[in-house]
């Protein structure tokens, strides 16, 4: 008789989510798979926590966090060109950065599928944890609040990159109709949305303050970050109140004083940081794949592939802001001495290059100690600056603003009217969060991609490009029951 495994793909998907045993745990190998027979060898409080370690290593796949994701996020964007040099594509991201992109483009099949092999995880870690009656209660609970938390941050990837897509809410059976139709079948936007918001006010309600983690359990999620991105969801769909009340539930945390900080391994999960994928280079296999190296420079003297090069258009906008704390924080330029002593060669490839994915001690290997920081108390400040200004509480919303911007060592704004707020915080949103994956997904919910686009010559198509196509491969495997993106 065929065994039953799990921590295994369970999705039916073959062409597209099917993912062999040695990719399921990156740093948990003796769960790589379990005889549901042997389910008992994990009824511990080590056990229960492989489960959930399985889904934060999936955060450091190449397919996840890297190169396809850097395409998708930054090259699409006014933030960034694809760099290295004009023979290399990157695959596609050429393509990404002309905006030509199409079903088959393949840096959208890695999205699409390493989140779903993601929530798979997150889906066999829900199921089984119940089931270790011998794991500490309370523990098990926690590893619920994180396993709600990453579900419900992938979903986020997906509904801002595709719109509608299947809600897999629980570990697929083989041969089960019900659950091919589940896999195969887009929800709305809006009931992706509902599903996030109730993970992740399950997450708070579960998670602990970041003060209660103990040094072994760093980078968790914690309930500020439930409360930090169920605030940035709320922001997503117009529901500012909502917003503004999550953001006052974000406490305890506070800004570097000195932006580059921030980005040094010193400056990681430190008094600002809310949520970061933790990278590390002195062990193998911890590293998030590559994330350093094809964003490094290129050419004499380099260290990477020199890809996801920021553009001029962003260097000015630093400079006409007279924002060169942030500025040179965010970008090298050739022939710029770092803040380690590192000199980039005068004749490096390209003008700039990601500052925010520099690793000092981890040049000459592809998995260094950079963290990716996805959540960060000044992006609180202004989720709740651009909400409160949209309910037309204008005065109430400039401080926050003016705290970023003093941290920047920038003047305080001279925005006084909702509409030249709003401006304004989008434009800060720039500054502050360059290279931090949200330009392009900003761009379009603030109504800015066509002339963002266009001042950076490159054409938005309105009614196509507000989402990314789904993969064709999905789109075949699904065979009519669900629909492709308008316009592709």
């Amino acid at each position: 008789m065929k065994k039953k495994y799990i921590i295994i793909s369970a999705l039916v998907l073959t062409g597209l989510f099917n993912q062999s045993c040695s990719d399921d745990f990156i740093e948990v190998s003796p769960t790589e798979q379990v005889n549901v027979d042997d389910l008992s060898l994990y009824d511990n409080n080590e056990g229960a926590t492989s489960f959930v370690n399985s889904i934060y290593a999936k955060f450091l796949d190449w397919d996840m966090s890297s190169f396809a994701w850097i395409g998708v996020t930054s090259i699409t964007s006014d933030d960034a060109d694809k760099g290295s040099t004009p023979g290399d594509t990157g695959s596609d991201k050429d393509i990404l950065d002309a905006l030509t992109f199409t079903p088959s483009t393949p840096s959208f099949e890695s999205l699409f599928s390493s989140n779903y092999q993601g929530i798979n995880r997150c889906n066999q870690a829900l199921k089984y944890l119940p089931q270790l009656n011998n794991a500490s209660t309370s523990l098990r609970a926690r590893l619920t609040g994180e396993a709600k938390f990453l579900r419900a941050f992938m979903y986020f990837t997906l509904v801002r990159s595709f719109g509608g897509v299947p809600l897999v809410d629980h570990v697929p059976i083989l041969g089960n109709q019900d659950d091919v139709e589940m896999q195969l079948t887009r929800k709305s936007k809006e009931e992706i949305y509902a599903f996030i918001e109730k993970d992740l006010l399950d997450a708070a309600e579960a998670l602990p303050n970041k003060s209660e983690y103990g040094t072994a359990d760093v980078g968790r999620a914690t309930k500020g970050a439930a409360h930090a991105l169920l605030a940035k969801v709320y922001l997503y769909q117009k529901k500012y109140q909502l917003a503004i009340d999550q953001c006052n539930l974000v406490t305890g945390y506070s800004l570097t004083p000195t932006f580059l900080d921030i980005y040094k391994v010193s400056g990681e999960n430190n008094a600002e940081s809310i949520f970061e994928i933790q990278g590390s280079g002195n062990e193998k296999g911890k590293g998030i794949q590559q994330y350093t190296q094809v964003q490094g420079a290129r050419g004499t003297g380099g260290w990477g592939w020199g890809f996801n090069t920021p553009t001029q258009n962003l260097y000015d906008a630093y400079t006409s802001e007279g924002d060169t704390e942030r500025r040179d924080a965010t970008i090298i330029k050739k022939g710029m001495t770092l803040y380690d002593g590192r000199v980039v060669a005068t004749d490096a490839d390209n003008n700039y290059y990601n500052y925010k994915a520099y690793s000092s001690a981890y040049t000459s290997q592809s998995s260094t100690d950079t963290n990716i920081r996805y959540l960060r108390y000044a992006e609180i400040l202004l989720i709740k600056a651009e909400a409160l200004n949209e309910l037309g509480q204008t005065s109430t919303a400039i401080p926050l603003l003016n705290q970023v911007r003093d941290r920047a060592k920038i003047a305080n704004t001279t925005a006084t009217t909702q509409s030249a707020l709003r401006t304004a915080i989008w434009k800060e949103r720039r500054l502050e969060l360059a290279f931090e994956h949200d330009r392009w997904f900003d761009l379009v919910r603030t109504g800015q991609a066509e002339s963002a686009m266009a001042a950076n010559g490159k054409t938005f198509v309105v009614g196509k490009h507000e989402v990314f196509p789904l993969p064709q491969t999905f789109i075949t495997e699904a065979k009519g029951r669900s629909a492709q993106n308008p316009n592709y």
